[in-house]
């Protein structure tokens, strides 16, 4: 079936980040496989994070159906274009229509993709993974797809003004070998071990990031155990 919207919008991306003189700095696309299902995985520290984590995969030729919140669907400018790329709305209070959706599409040969914190980290540090990404895997057969986004939270993200500007902002991607999801195996124990080949991705992204600080009040996309002022986990569960 022609990709009527998700190829423009991926060309208006791409002209729109060569415009911002972004810096992309993509490894390990060859991990994500050619053909069939797979559910890829990943951290999520920007609005933007959608968009990045799909260009990851371009390189093997790879559209990927984003789980996303269903207000993002209902909005009058991205909920046509959400639609048109067939991603898939999750509503948070009945998920079970969602599940079957991407189940259906795993089973169908499409990369399903999903943020298992649910939300944007503001402490820029994984939070708790749900097990749903482990559960779609196992219940279809198909591997998880691990990735880490780093630098994405300087462009966009939650408390923090849109920073379109051509400022040369680099932005890294990281993209880890496939993962089995066995069905014989506890999905809460296939989930920890996703989430820790997430956190081994994040730390290479972070260290590979070619940019520092140049003062003390550019350190807030920095997380506090790196010597950032990022807010620490435990102050953005109490802040709500």
């Amino acid at each position: 079936m022609a990709e009527l919207v998700y190829r423009p919008v991926i060309g208006a991306a791409l002209t729109l980040f060569k415009a911002l003189d972004l810096k992309i700095d993509t490894q390990g696309s060859e991990n994500v496989p050619r053909t069939g299902g797979a559910v890829l995985v990943s951290n999520h520290i920007s609005y933007l994070d959608f968009i990045f984590a799909g260009l990851g995969t371009l390189p093997q030729r790879r559209l990927v159906r984003f789980m996303a919140k269903d207000s993002v669907f209902r909005h009058k400018i991205s909920g046509p274009l959400m639609r048109g790329m067939k991603h898939i709305p999750v509503d948070r209070n009945k998920g079970e229509a969602a599940y079957a959706h991407a189940l259906d599409a795993l089973r169908g040969g499409e990369i399903i993709g999903v943020f298992p914190e649910a939300t944007i980290s503001e402490s820029f540090t994984l939070k708790g993974f749900k097990s749903g990404a482990a559960r779609l895997a196992q219940e279809a057969g198909v591997p998880l797809i691990p990735m880490a986004l780093w630098g994405t939270q300087r462009l966009w993200t939650k408390g923090k003004p849109r920073n379109f500007g051509r400022n040369h902002i680099p932005v890294t991607i990281r993209v880890g070998e496939p993962m089995a999801a066995p069905t014989d195996e506890f999905a809460g124990a296939i989930t920890r071990r996703l989430r820790e080949r997430v956190q081994e991705l994040l730390e290479a992204a972070q260290r590979a990031y070619p940019v520092r600080p140049k003062n003390a009040e550019d350190t807030w996309w920095i997380p506090a155990h790196l010597g950032g002022t990022a807010p620490l986990p435990g102050q953005v569960r109490e802040a709500g």
